[in-house]
């Protein structure tokens, strides 16, 4: 059970941004239920999101294989669920998903997929990036590839450590 109770997302301030969130995704997640205690932070963050989610230039499978390993380091299981069906619609396999604990010693990753998860872990793990790990990245992507690649690891450890914190879990009741 989540450490503070839910927003009531059909109060008269959060109406709008409520019938936004549902229009965009289908439904309030409990991440968004949370976040609609402040309002004006709930909006940043769907923006953002959004932005990550649906207007980069990156491949579908790629931007879930990193929210996928930074959700497995980051031990959230709400972020895992709710991103697993999603990284098998994009193009990701069972076979990938079920490798991602030990990816370095998996042959179900292409290279360039393995120099985004060693971008993803060493982000991840201690926010520096060596030098190595970021050539291997910068010699495999654009400018532009890499900035999303930065931002898309950097926005779901925000997540992660949001869900956690505030321990939100899909099983809790609405």
């Amino acid at each position: 059970m989540a450490r503070i109770p839910y927003a009531d997302c059909s109060s008269e301030a959060a109406r709008p941004l409520a019938e936004r969130i549902i229009a965009e995704r289908g439904s309030i997640l409990h991440l968004y239920q949370m976040l609609m205690h402040s309002t004006p932070i709930a909006q940043g963050w769907l923006g953002y999101l959004t932005a990550i989610r649906q207007q980069s230039s990156l491949a579908g499978a790629l931007r879930e294989l990193i929210i996928m390993r930074v959700a497995l380091l980051n031990n959230a299981p709400y972020e895992a669920q709710q991103h697993a069906p999603i990284a098998l619609q994009e193009g990701m396999t069972q076979v990938q998903l079920d490798a991602l604990q030990a990816w370095e010693h998996s042959e179900a990753f292409a290279d360039d997929e393995r120099a985004v998860l060693a971008y993803t872990d060493a982000m991840t793990r201690s926010v520096q990036v060596p030098e190595a790990v970021f050539a291997a990245v910068s010699a495999l992507f654009p400018p532009a590839q890499i900035v999303e690649i930065t931002a898309t690891v950097a926005a779901y450890n925000m997540v992660s450590r949001f869900l956690e914190a505030l321990q939100i879990h899909s099983h809790d009741p609405r």
